[in-house]
């Protein structure tokens, strides 16, 4: 499992871990940062929850030395309620894993043929292929620009309708590099990037878990408690920047987001994007 994660050191100093603390990581994933948190102060307990039952199980594996330490918990952040517990201090990594995306099965990236799926909980029903074979054009237009900030979104939507079925992820974005003009179908980004983005964000409802996430965090922090949250696009981190702000929980540290230093990116392209915000409970 080669899951690197992101902006680490500067989260972990960010949190002012506390001997003996407890602490939650809404997104386990493969448990990179609950093992940074566990090694940064004695006696740390953690509670960590992720939708995407594969990564706890990896992480169960990965992390068994410290399994006295970790309560492990299948759940989406929105969803979890943490009965009577108050932590020192809360993380949330939006960020996609590695070992999702270059899991073909998954279908999360076209880099890799797959069927259309993208679900991060595994149970839930609706997937990607449900959205691209059934949805109407116009539905699908509006997600690609609202989600993806794709401006030839209706151009998009108007091809796989004509086109469609699709079964895999690299006939979808064939379908897309193919509708596009010359010039943005061998730009900087590939033409299916945003696409995808947006079609993931739908299919698990990414925005509207985060907004929830957002309104519920502060109030499971003790006086004093810290969150810090990582994004990855401008759509995630407009709902953070806002909702850590109008918070009357929280005091904000970080009056603009920390980014990642350039070794970090040149031994870790996938942290180009991230963006770290952090905040305290106020009493």
């Amino acid at each position: 499992m080669n899951h690197v994660p992101v902006l680490s050191s500067e989260l972990i100093s960010g949190l002012e871990i506390r001997p003996g603390g407890l602490y939650l990581d809404a997104t386990l994933g493969f448990g990179g940062h609950t093992q940074l948190i566990l090694a940064a102060a004695s006696g740390v307990r953690i509670v960590a929850i992720d939708q995407d039952e594969q990564a706890i199980v990896c992480s169960q594996t990965l992390l068994a030395s410290h399994n006295s330490n970790i309560q492990f918990c299948h759940s989406n952040f929105a969803d979890y309620e943490p009965q009577n517990a108050k932590f020192d201090g809360i993380i949330a990594d939006l960020g996609i894993n590695s070992v999702q995306l270059d899991t073909p099965k998954r279908g999360f990236s076209f880099r890799h043929q797959g069927k259309l799926d993208m679900r991060m909980n595994q149970q839930q029903k609706i997937t990607a292929a449900e959205i691209i074979n059934h949805w109407e054009e116009a539905k699908l237009a509006n997600i690609f620009y609202t989600y993806g900030e794709e401006r030839l979104s209706r151009r998009i939507a108007r091809r796989i309708v004509e086109s469609r079925p699709f079964e895999t992820t690299t006939e979808l974005a064939e379908a897309i590099a193919h509708c596009v003009p010359p010039k943005y179908r061998y730009g900087r980004i590939h033409p299916a990037t945003r696409v995808f983005q947006a079609l993931r964000i739908e299919v698990n409802q990414e925005l509207s878990s985060l907004e929830t996430f957002l309104k519920n965090a502060p109030e499971w922090l003790k006086i004093g408690g810290r969150i810090g949250i990582i994004s990855f696009h401008s759509l995630e981190d407009r709902l953070v920047k806002h909702g850590l702000r109008d918070s009357y929980l929280l005091k904000v540290l970080t009056k603009k987001p920390i980014q990642p230093q350039d070794n970090e990116v040149a031994t870790n392209p996938r942290a180009r994007s991230a963006k770290l915000r952090l905040a305290e409970r106020l009493s």
